[in-house]
Parts: structure tokens; sequence; C-alpha cells
């Protein structure tokens, strides 16, 4: 097995490559053990040179809404009335601590999403 650490794209590039040639290998097995320890390379290569941002607040909710078919009249029991929601979705109003609490717990949103700054 010639595992190496990825420095650069190059080695990252190659790096997939092999993966990609290994994709059907199965678990136990020589060629399954060495797939498992790229995928974790690329991983910690990723991770470090291609990191994803958590989103904004706004987005979050807009994902949950279209994720779980909700309307903005649905936010309202937890955001107030219907100019309040628009206000938040337009950017407009931060969201208040009472207001991530019931969003956090209604709709599962997790609470370290919606208490980042917008």
């Amino acid at each position: 097995m010639n595992i190496k650490p990825i420095k650069n794209e190059k080695d990252y590039q190659e790096t997939l490559a092999e993966i990609d040639r290994l994709f059907d290998a199965e678990a136990g097995t020589a060629q399954g053990d060495k797939l498992d320890i790229l995928v974790t390379l690329v991983q910690a290569y990723e991770k470090k040179h291609y990191p994803i941002a958590a989103p904004n607040p706004v987005a979050a909710i807009e994902f949950v809404m279209e994720q779980q078919g909700l309307t903005r009249k649905d936010l309202e029991p937890y955001l107030g009335s219907r100019s309040k929601v628009a206000e938040i979705l337009n950017h407009k109003r931060k969201l208040s601590l009472a207001m991530i609490r019931k969003l956090s717990s209604a709709l599962k949103i997790p609470t370290e999403l919606l208490v980042t700054e917008y």
C-alpha cells in the first residue's frame, strides 16, 4: 500500500482518482482498508482547503421551510406577526432570543445556526 499525505492539488486529484478506482472494494480487504484511509485523507484535506461555512440564520430558516413545505404564514407562531416574518426573512430585523428558542424547538434548527451574525 503506497499511501502518502495530500500536500497539493495534484496529490488531491490523484487520490480522488484512486478512490474512484477502489470505490467498490469490499470492507475488510486490503483494497477496502486502502479506500478507508484515502477517504479519510481526502476529508482532512477538504476540511482544510475547502471549508464550508455555516449558512446564515435566514438561509437556515428558508432551507427548513423548503424542506418541510412551510409558508411564511407557518412561521408566524414562532416569529410573530406577518410583518415581523417578512422583516426577518428580508434581513431587516434580527431574531430575538425567544424567536430562536421557538424555531429551534419547533423546526429542529440547531441553535448555533440561528445565533450567528448576519
